[in-house]
């Protein structure tokens, strides 16, 4: 079980961290008044028991400019995530607004600018639905975790299957 030692993610990070009722998530206030949730949720579409899944939810749905202390709060929390390099973390982009190309784009920006992305490795896929909306799904792993070519398979592998239209 994935353990986050929040005095450590809070040392580092730009915004403060505050836990929620829910094991693994935590909310923070921005300069510009965005109220955000990210968390951990251990996750099952990878044949792996180290896989959780990543959320950051803008709670009150107020725009958020660029925000470098965002980027920074959010980089530093998945870094903790890491401390151990067997974890994965899957991240899939919210399509309810059609801007999950967007929301892709960004934190993928934000994890490779950030100055430790090196010690990652990440693979990314589209994925349609029914309906012919593409939802964005990224796994990251660090680069010596000692499963990463099973890893790496399994997703291949699950994209494949959901890729497939059912008959």
């Amino acid at each position: 079980m994935v353990k986050l030692d929040l005095e450590r993610i809070n040392a580092v990070t730009p915004y403060k961290l505050f836990p929620t009722e829910r094991e693994l998530e935590f909310q923070f206030i921005t300069d510009y008044g965005v109220i955000y949730t990210i968390g951990f949720s251990q996750d099952e579409l990878l044949d792996y028991e180290e896989t959780y899944q990543f959320a950051i939810i803008n709670l009150n749905h107020q725009k958020s400019p660029r925000d470098r202390k965002l980027r920074d709060t959010v980089v530093a929390f998945v870094y903790e995530f890491f401390a151990q390099s067997d974890r994965v973390m899957l991240y899939f982009c919210e399509t309810g607004d059609e801007r999950q190309s967007l929301r892709s784009r960004l934190f993928e920006w934000w994890f490779k600018s950030s100055h430790r992305s090196e010690v990652f490795f990440s693979e990314s896929a589209t994925i349609p639905d029914e309906d012919g909306t593409l939802n964005y799904v990224t796994y990251i792993t660090r680069q010596d975790n000692p499963n990463l070519v099973r890893i790496s398979n399994e997703f291949a592998m699950t994209v494949q299957v959901l890729r497939q239209k059912p008959e």
